[in-house]
């Protein structure tokens, strides 16, 4: 939730692999992480239930520029 992705993003890595099995969760958490500075630079979404509401997601965020370049 929320208070994990703003701990994981107050460490100040420089890419996190996000994944969400909710596509709700995945937008409310990546509002959470834009907030600190990262951006999602890919997103896949993955059918492992088919037939079914489920869908996981994997995005890939990168953290924010220092100094006028990108910390990567």
């Amino acid at each position: 939730g929320r208070a994990v992705v703003a701990d994981v993003c107050a460490r100040r890595p420089r890419a996190i692999a996000y994944v969400a099995c909710d596509p709700a969760a995945l937008a409310r958490d990546l509002a959470t992480a834009a907030g600190h500075g990262y951006e999602p630079v890919s997103i896949r979404a993955f059918d492992l239930f088919p037939m079914t509401h489920h869908v996981e997601c994997v995005a890939i965020l990168h953290g924010p520029t220092m100094g006028g370049r990108e910390d990567q």
